[in-house]
């Protein structure tokens, strides 16, 4: 089973993390989901394949309302990203999807018209849940040719997708990094070959550092946070990429 875990509360403005699914098969890479509601409205980022709909809807069931799920950010186009799209849209036929617009024909082959995509170009743009403003940040080639992040301003969150993902060993359950010289073994030779581009990887963390983070949330692993943040930048920017 999976499990949510707050992350972040201020006021109406929450963030909760959806991770570490137990029962899930070893054949299924693990994954983790992300919702943020504001105002009654609520988005969740990257909300996984087919396959384990079940465990995240029933997670994400246990902390708000899942009628509140209005849209979902999906940070490229990957079955496990985004797969799990038609179950959401018989859930609620009337959510979207905000995606790059270079993939607003392909994912509809996972379900929804398309009414459902909501193009995001390729310099990123607003998306607004309740009262909360949430930017798209571009992360091209990193590793998707067309990939957007989603920073909150308000909680200093960054949701990653694979920039910061890890590999762990079957067993860990750590929500946050704990050990950053040990973890980050897990992440080097998965970002060596996802990331496509030192070009586009040197950009991303030039933008990143100018923010203000609290927290680096990726699609696969542990949560960065507090001096973690900074020494994964600086540990990504040094790293060389895009090796076969």
């Amino acid at each position: 089973m999976k499990k949510a875990q707050i992350l972040f509360e201020q006021d109406d403005h929450r963030w909760f993390a959806i991770s570490r699914d137990s029962e899930r098969p070893n054949y299924l890479i693990d994954t983790n989901e992300y919702v943020i509601s504001n105002t009654g409205e609520a988005l969740i980022t990257n909300p996984g394949g087919l396959e384990i709909f079940p465990a995240v809807f029933s997670a994400v069931s246990t902390v708000i309302d899942p009628r509140l799920i209005q849209s979902m950010f999906a940070s490229h186009q990957d079955p496990d990203v985004v797969s799990s799209l038609a179950l959401w849209l018989e859930f609620n036929p009337e959510m979207k999807c905000h995606i790059s617009e270079l993939w607003v024909t392909s994912v509809p082959h996972f379900g929804g018209k398309a009414e459902t995509m909501s193009p995001i170009a390729d310099l990123g743009r607003e998306i607004v849940v309740g009262s909360a403003h949430l930017n798209a940040i571009p992360a091209h080639y990193l590793h998707s040719p067309g990939c957007f992040h989603l920073y909150d301003p308000l909680a200093k969150i960054l949701f990653s997708a694979d920039i910061g993902s890890a590999l762990l060993p079957e067993g860990n359950s750590n929500l946050f990094v704990t050990e950053f010289d040990r973890h980050i073994r897990f992440a080097e030779s998965f970002h060596k070959r996802w990331m496509g581009s030192n070009t586009a990887k040197r950009a991303w963390c030039e933008k990143v550092a100018s923010l203000k983070i609290d927290m680096i949330c990726p699609q696969h692993g542990s949560v960065y946070a507090g001096e973690d943040v900074e020494r994964f930048i600086n540990w990504f920017d040094e790293l060389h990429v895009g090796l076969f």
